[in-house]
């Protein structure tokens, strides 16, 4: 496991990119729904806030090892239902 600093800036750096891609996709795609837009925008940001904040404050419980194999994994879905969302728009 890396350690948690490492973990926060990949998990904000990922979250900047999707960010940028989501708002390049909405000013130079070819349809144009702001609602959409502005909602994905929104998920992006709450995605990052909620996993920095669960990498600060581990659910009691879990080996350390299990929970941010978890934290990774959660992560990556996630991720990858917004990305799914900026291809679609």
């Amino acid at each position: 496991m890396a350690n948690k600093r490492t973990l926060k800036r990949a998990i904000n750096m990922i979250c900047e990119e999707i960010f940028a891609e989501a708002i390049a996709a909405s000013l130079y795609g070819n349809q144009v729904n702001d609602d959409n837009a502005e909602g994905l925008l929104y998920a992006i940001i709450k995605m990052q806030s909620d996993f920095v904040s669960r990498i600060s404050h581990p659910e009691p419980g879990l080996t350390p090892k299990a929970y941010y194999k978890k934290l990774r994994e959660d992560f990556t879905s996630q991720a990858s239902e917004i990305i799914d969302q900026i291809n679609n728009l």
